[in-house]
């Protein structure tokens, strides 16, 4: 067998194609030959990280996959739920992390581009996106730069496509100055009767290229999305896609049409690695092979060659396997509709991808060997948490400065409860994102049921498209769908804090009435191959998996993206914050009881589901890892809330029941910021003031505690005055001592006033004040 050094090519060309050595090896030794150029970037793109999930399969297959109601699981294009009465769900969402922070509007829109055509290649009509979204700080130039260019790009696309944005997350942290995350989540009903899958079959069915035209944009895209960002990789632009929305929109419409006609064997979108991962993919799938000729492939450059070809990501791009005979039917389709659809090949007997150009074998690969049979690298764990963890760890709340009924010294100032209620309200990462979402065309489509930032999680109503209540055209159902992570719960604890992001996802679904049906998850991490790196992502894996079980809410597929790492000033790579977004689905039977967050009217009761203020309960209420002691301290440390799912399970219980009893009027669960912060989000959002009474209970005697520690799965809820008794008694049933009566919805003009049981003040702010704080932050950071 031939060594490396007797290969046609040099140690840095196969280091361009994203490969180890070991690897060109390993592809020599599956060829029984050298590789030409178009198969080694063809192996290059498929092995990828991106690709192949080389370093994160291993720990993914620990996660939780089946249930009653799932009917597509991971390894496929989007998962599919069942929500009965002949209404079928699929979601999914992906990355696109490093293109965005190279071009930060075509980056972002061609995320929603890719994400929305793994939907529809299922046979389901796009309904709905979210988006969660991580930068720098906003004093950073560059910063300002990405965050208004991936915003404008994400409406830009979704605008034109219509597709509403209904929902999402926007953090700010140094941590993401040079590596924004940009994970898109698309929501789709399935529109055909059948649920298309992308396995090919049939020997000698025609294979359609359909869609767009293929150029030299997106070149190497999976590969370049699987390296730390460089100065070098900063300038590759070509690895960059360039999307077309309004082409979109006609090739949704085309590929729903030619689903329908059933002349459809197999579908994929040309994502990642474009003509080689859907060739091989469907090949891999259906245990067969696909013969494909580029000379056939509708272009939009001239002079292309073969490895340019396969490692194009241009987008708007499909490939169908057709039955044979009825090719002409959706070629008809396409050609409606304004769009390329050429038979470029057919399926053989052979499980290999052969790639035919100028009459001559172009390219001829185990299908196997790119999709399947790839390269797994299963690591070791580190013996004990590494350094930077144990030395957070030993943080606690003795080392802040006293707190006072008054306030607490800050630098050498004393500073009042509402000054720093004001100051957290002033933080992006807490502050309003109408910035950013009255950009986005959220109501096309006339299907929201609230607008972004007006519940805990976005509401669509569901309008089947198949069956009998689809005739009938009488539904009253919804989706509640949600995308959480507090990234610094996992930096400090990644087991924890992934426990805790899948709890949050659940309790925000639970707060509009749903109930948690399954899961999408998106792994944004820095290198698996260090030590640390991998500590981070195998144990946030293991707590994933560990949330999912408890809450019976399955992982239907997904999106890993490592490497999210970039050169600091000495030239050493800094990862990001350890990032496993969740996206969350929930059922919605009734939409006449979807529940919003803001107070609902003067006089309501206020309630505190979950742990009691004033009680810890082994840590599961703490400052560790807090906002409050992030962004007012100026310290990250501690450990995060420990979550206690069986109290988790009651409380969303409880308050799925009461809102469903209509007993519920507002729900908002205690998330970044605290209990105060939570009070202050649900006066802004209602336009009503609060006042409620809190006392220092028997484990927690800080004043800062009680006001802006985080964790205890807890609820706010208000509940009629009228229907207070029959609350209360079914809470004395259900929660026992899990819960309390802390005050009342006031008048706008009477603002937030927090008391202690004797009538002290703790807060007085006018709903003036933190409306203008909340409101302006981004704004003000970007001076417009």
């Amino acid at each position: 067998m031939s060594a490396i050094s007797e290969a046609p090519f040099s140690p840095q060309e196969i280091a361009a194609e994203g490969l180890k050595p070991e690897e060109y090896q390993e592809i020599v030794n599956r060829l029984g030959r050298h590789p030409n150029k178009a198969e080694l970037g063809m192996f290059g793109v498929m092995w990828s990280e991106h690709c192949c999930y080389k370093n994160s399969r291993p720990l993914l297959k620990q996660f939780p996959t089946q249930g009653d109601r799932i009917l597509v699981g991971p390894g496929e294009n989007a998962g599919v739920v069942d929500f009965g009465d002949g209404v079928r769900l699929a979601f999914k969402i992906e990355s696109h992390n490093h293109p965005s922070a190279i071009e930060p509007y075509q980056g972002a829109a061609t995320g929603v581009g890719g994400i929305l055509r793994d939907i529809f290649t299922m046979g389901a009509r796009p309904i709905a996106v979210l988006n969660s979204l991580r930068f720098g700080t906003l004093d950073n130039p560059r910063t300002r730069r990405i965050f208004m260019g991936v915003v404008e790009g994400i409406s830009g696309y979704g605008n034109s496509v219509g597709v509403p944005t209904v929902g999402g997350e926007v953090y700010f942290d140094r941590s993401y100055a040079g590596n924004p995350l940009v994970n898109v989540m698309a929501l789709g009903l399935m529109e055909t009767e059948e649920i298309v899958k992308a396995g090919a079959s049939g020997i000698g069915n025609p294979v359609l290229y359909v869609g767009s035209t293929t150029g030299r944009d997106g070149m190497g895209g999976a590969s370049f999305a699987s390296a730390e960002l460089t100065e070098e990789s900063a300038d590759d632009r070509p690895a960059v896609q360039v999307g077309d929305p309004f082409l979109e929109k006609s090739l949704i419409e085309a590929c729903l049409e030619a689903f329908k006609t059933g002349a459809v064997v197999a579908a994929q979108d040309m994502g990642a690695a474009g003509i080689t991962c859907s060739t091989s993919e469907m090949a891999a799938k259906g245990g067969i092979g696909i013969e494909l000729d580029l000379d056939l492939i509708p272009v939009r450059e001239t002079g292309m060659v073969p490895y340019e070809f396969l490692l194009s990501e241009s987008q708007e791009r499909m490939l169908f396997v057709a039955h044979k005979g009825r090719e002409q039917e959706l070629i008809d389709v396409f050609e409606r509709w304004g769009l390329h659809a050429v038979v470029a090949g057919t399926t053989i007997a052979e499980p290999l991808v052969r790639i035919l150009y100028g009459g001559e074998i172009a390219a001829e690969v185990p299908s196997s060997a790119l999709a399947e049979d790839t390269p797994l690298y299963p690591r070791e764990l580190l013996a004990e948490p590494p350094a930077y963890a144990r030395e957070a760890w030993q943080w606690s709340a003795s080392a802040l400065p006293e707190a006072a009924i008054a306030g607490i010294e800050i630098n050498g100032k004393q500073t009042t409860w509402s000054e720093i209620l004001l100051q957290l309200l002033d933080t992006p990462t807490i502050a309003s994102k109408k910035w950013v979402y009255r950009q986005y065309d959220h109501q096309v489509q006339n299907n929201t049921v609230f607008l972004p930032g007006g519940a805990d999680a976005s509401v669509v109503r569901l309008r089947p498209q198949v069956g009998e209540n689809a005739r009938q055209g009488t539904f009253n159902r919804g989706v509640a769908a949600t995308v959480d992570c507090n990234s610094r719960y996992v930096y400090l604890d990644p087991y924890e804090g992934a426990k805790a992001v899948v709890a949050e996802a659940a309790r925000n679904l639970s707060c509009v009435g749903a109930e948690p049906l399954a899961v999408t998850d998106n792994l944004n991490f820095g290198s698996p191959e260090k030590p640390v790196g991998y500590w981070q992502l195998a144990r946030a894996c293991e707590g994933i998996a560990e949330a999912c079980r408890e809450f019976a809410t399955p992982v239907t597929g997904g999106n890993v993206s490592l490497y999210n790492e970039t050169l600091d000033s000495n030239g050493q790579p800094t990862p990001i914050y350890p990032t496993p977004v969740i996206g969350m689905v929930g059922d919605l039977p009734d939409l006449s009881k979807a529940c919003a967050q803001g107070w609902r009217a003067e006089g309501d009761v206020i309630y505190l589901l979950g742990v009691p203020v004033g009680e810890g309960r082994g840590g599961e209420v703490t400052l560790g890892a807090s906002e409050y002691l992030a962004a007012i301290h100026e310290t990250v440390a501690g450990r995060p809330p420990k979550v206690n799912f069986e109290l988790e399970r009651q409380v969303q219980a409880v308050c799925r029941h009461g809102i469903r009893q209509g007993w519920v009027k507002s729900a908002h669960d205690c998330a970044e910021g605290g209990l105060a912060i939570a009070l202050a989000e649900s006066c802004l959002s209602g336009d009503l003031g609060a006042e409620v009474q809190l006392k220092i209970g028997a484990t927690i005697e800080r004043w800062d505690e009680i006001l802006f520690a985080e964790g205890g799965a807890r609820i706010l809820v208000s509940v009629s005055p009228q229907q207070a008794g029959e609350w209360e008694s079914y809470l004395r049933a259900q929660l026992q001592e899990t819960w309390q009566n802390i005050g009342i919805v006031s008048r706008k003009d009477r603002g937030l006033r927090i008391f202690t049981v004797d009538n002290l003040s703790l807060i007085n702010v006018s709903m003036t004040e933190m409306g203008d704080r909340w409101q302006g932050a981004i704004e003000r950071r970007l001076s417009i």
